[in-house]
């Protein structure tokens, strides 16, 4: 027996423990080309919140009583495929479970020499693929070009901070809390707290570019601070994902005309293709140490739900992350 995280109840507002049930599981061994995976460090990701409100997006939604599906990375314990051999570190789809079988075709193996396997979950990962396709295909920034960074602390927006400043860049970071300003501004970024300081004066110089991770009010404010000709990534809104309605846009949209900006939204699941192009360019720079990968490691299965709702509170810096199981 192992245990998995369920979903019982759709969110209502900002997600709550008591939406989530941990149940029992039974454990079966793998079939010819399975492989049986134990879980050690499971992702919480803010997109899993719309998966919860029972609409499909992009990705089709979770039903009640599923389990809750996402990246985790772990050993293998069993394989009846070639490619896997007992011990082996791979990362996977199989989510908030203790444990799992997933067919061997689905999994990738990682190499713990070359880099952490918790990378994998993060900078190396999902997150950093987002941040590297925001700014190379979609936003096309160029040296000498000033970026601002919404959610600049977080997973994906911390390595968009770092990826553009290593491009030449100019970059505003900003943040929730004077320790994340703190931690920004180790790495040499420029960042406020939006909390402190109005996004209008932070801002005053202008910008040419807005890695847009929250919506809401600080697009409004991007797009005041936009130079003509300037660009909007569209990566994500976290400041809108647990309203219960429709809440009134941006209330300077007349501005994309007048500027004539270029705002462009795009899904991480549209780019797989890059994925080698990414690990070729930002593998040196994380082993080399030019990129700070920071986690915020979350202790026991039990508290993947904690987690999750965490990551609308601001309590993670860079990628959240639980730790189920140990490492060996």
């Amino acid at each position: 027996m192992s245990r998995q995280v369920v979903l019982v109840a759709r969110p209502e507002g900002s997600p709550r423990e008591t939406d989530f049930e941990l149940r029992d599981a039974d454990d079966r061994e793998p079939d010819d080309g399975e492989v049986a995976v134990r879980n050690v460090l499971v992702s919480v990701d803010p997109y899993m919140r719309s998966r919860m409100t029972g609409v499909r997006t992009y990705v089709p939604p979770y039903e009640i009583g599923d389990v809750v599906d996402g990246a985790a990375v772990g050993r293998v314990v069993a394989s009846r495929h070639e490619r896997f051999a007992e011990g082996d570190w791979v990362h996977s789809r199989l989510g908030w479970r203790e444990r799992g079988v997933a067919a061997g075709d689905e999994l990738r193996k990682l190499d713990p020499e070359l880099a952490p396997p918790s990378t994998a979950l993060g900078v190396l990962g999902m997150p950093g693929l987002t941040a590297w396709i925001g700014l190379v295909d979609v936003g096309r920034v160029k040296d000498g070009e000033t970026l601002w960074v919404s959610g600049a602390a977080g997973a994906v927006g911390s390595v968009a901070a770092q990826l553009a400043k290593l491009k030449g860049l100019r970059v505003i970071g900003s943040t929730g809390s004077p320790e994340k300003v703190e931690w920004l501004q180790s790495l040499g970024i420029e960042a406020f707290d939006y909390n402190r300081t109005p996004a209008k004066e932070a801002l005053a110089d202008g910008i040419d570019v807005y890695f847009d991770n929250v919506g809401g009010t600080q697009l409004e404010s991007a797009l005041f601070a936009l130079r003509p000709f300037g660009r909007v990534i569209a990566c994500g809104a976290i400041s809108r994902y647990n309203d219960e309605g429709p809440v009134p846009g941006p209330r300077n949209l007349g501005l994309i005309v007048t500027k004539r900006l270029r705002v462009e939204g795009f899904i991480v699941l549209d780019h797989t293709d890059r994925f080698r192009a990414f690990i070729e360019e930002v593998g040196p720079w994380v082993r080399d140490g030019k990129i700070v990968c920071r986690e915020t490691i979350v202790e026991g299965f039990d508290n993947l739900p904690r987690a999750f709702a965490g990551l609308f509170s601001g309590d993670n810096i860079g990628k959240m992350l639980v730790r189920v199981g140990p490492d060996d």
